[in-house]
């Protein structure tokens, strides 16, 4: 029997350069910066006083105001992304078998801010009564996708992915395959995070994550480069509706790429640093490629997981080489997490769309901040300025805390 082919029909992205997939995308190409000094919380005491938040998102747009109330900024992210993609998709949810529609979307940690929020509660009261009735329900990191599949009407498979970085990215895959076997006809997926809280930010600072260059903040998301002290840590929200390409077709569907393959691995090496020699990556980049029956010298795009760690960005760096040898430097690699920090969960979701696009329209978005590059990261990074190439297939790469390692590989779709 063959295999059910699997197409990109709708895209929905809230990210901090733009709360649509369009002002996403262009913001990206024209190489906009999401960073900006923390204004919610006092940081006075915090070793780093910035992050890529989200500006000017109204959830009032996606959400009535009681429900409102009763929903985690990461669950309304998610909502409103996935809305977004399912109306991009121009589903007609009333004539759809809803039965065959699923949903599977993550996030890395939940609801942090109801978490905090009701800590502090139980701990200045005292009284176990005092705790909000919707604590749970706001907290858990399945709420996202289940919240999706209540306001949608989507009773296909119901579930959420936790992976740290490499979270939404293994939303896509899971979808994927329960497309492909034919579980589903159609899927929403991607991930949610919200994590610009207190504690998030003492959390990351206690172990040495995030960048401290609060004088040059708007530069320190700067994957590659010689100079790069942590990542930026963001907020937001990828949406994808994936479809069983015959489905799609039936219906006229504007069809942006097609998914064929994907490598899942894990490092088996430390609850942080990645494997030094690559192996993960490797295997995960290696294993997309075999699936989707293509060839190295096929790929034309890399969207790196490009943190502006010291280790990841030298790591994946030295896996691109090993995977694609000399073709190494014919490729294109990005990271656009210079431009939105790094969204943990959410993070392979936009990068996933970033690259969908880069495929659809063949131009890659730029990594800013790139002033001079790491003597062990020699590649071609699209450094400062978008790059105009043909790209025919492209692999999203997202590395998690754990070991967690995710490749998804997209090509232009041809019937």
């Amino acid at each position: 029997m063959n295999k059910r082919r699997v197409v990109v029909t709708g895209l929905g992205a809230v990210t901090p350069i733009g709360n649509t997939t369009d002002e996403f995308w262009n913001a990206l190409l024209r190489g906009e910066n999401g960073v900006e000094l923390i204004a919610k919380f006092d940081t006075s005491l915090y070793d780093t006083k910035f992050a890529a938040s989200l500006k000017n998102f109204d959830p009032l747009l996606y959400i009535d105001k009681k429900a409102l109330r009763r929903l985690d900024p990461f669950t309304q992210y998610a909502l409103a992304g996935a809305e977004q993609a399912i109306n991009d998709a121009k589903i007609n949810l009333e004539k759809t078998n809803l039965e065959r529609f699923g949903v599977v979307f993550g996030s890395g940690i939940g609801g942090i801010k109801t978490l905090t929020d009701q800590h502090f509660v139980f701990f200045k009261e005292r009284d176990p009564k005092k705790i909000s009735p919707f604590f749970v329900t706001m907290m858990i990191p399945d709420i996202a996708a289940g919240n999706i599949s209540i306001r949608f009407g989507l009773k296909g498979p119901n579930y959420a992915t936790t992976s740290a970085c490499a979270t939404s990215s293994h939303s896509i895959a899971d979808s994927f395959m329960l497309i492909e076997r034919g579980s589903a006809d159609l899927m929403l997926c991607g991930g949610s995070e919200a994590p610009v809280e207190e504690i998030s930010l003492a959390g990351f600072n206690s172990m040495r994550a995030l960048s401290t260059w609060n004088d040059r903040y708007k530069e320190a998301s700067r994957p590659f480069d010689k100079d790069r002290n942590g990542f930026v840590i963001g907020e937001g929200a990828g949406a994808l509706l994936l479809e069983e390409m015959e489905h799609a077709i039936s219906r006229g569907a504007n069809i942006y790429a097609e998914l064929v393959g994907f490598g899942l691995t894990g490092d088996a090496h430390h609850i942080t640093a990645p494997e030094p020699s690559g192996n993960g990556a490797i295997r995960a980049m290696k294993e997309a490629v075999r699936e989707a029956g293509l060839q190295l010298t096929d790929i034309d795009y890399i969207n790196a997981h490009g943190t502006s760690t010291p280790y990841n960005d030298v790591t994946e760096t030295k896996a691109i080489k090993t995977v694609f040898g000399d073709h190494a430097y014919n490729l294109v690699v990005s990271s656009v997490k210079s431009m939105t920090g790094h969204l943990l969960g959410a993070a392979g979701s936009i990068e996933a769309i970033a690259t969908v696009l880069s495929v659809k329209n063949d131009i890659i978005p730029p990594t800013i901040n790139l002033d001079e590059a790491d003597p062990e990261c020699d590649l071609n990074y699209s450094a400062k300025i978008a790059t105009k190439k043909v790209v025919n297939a492209a692999i999203s790469n997202t590395f998690g805390f754990g070991g967690h390692n995710a490749s998804l590989l997209f090509k232009k779709f041809l019937e």
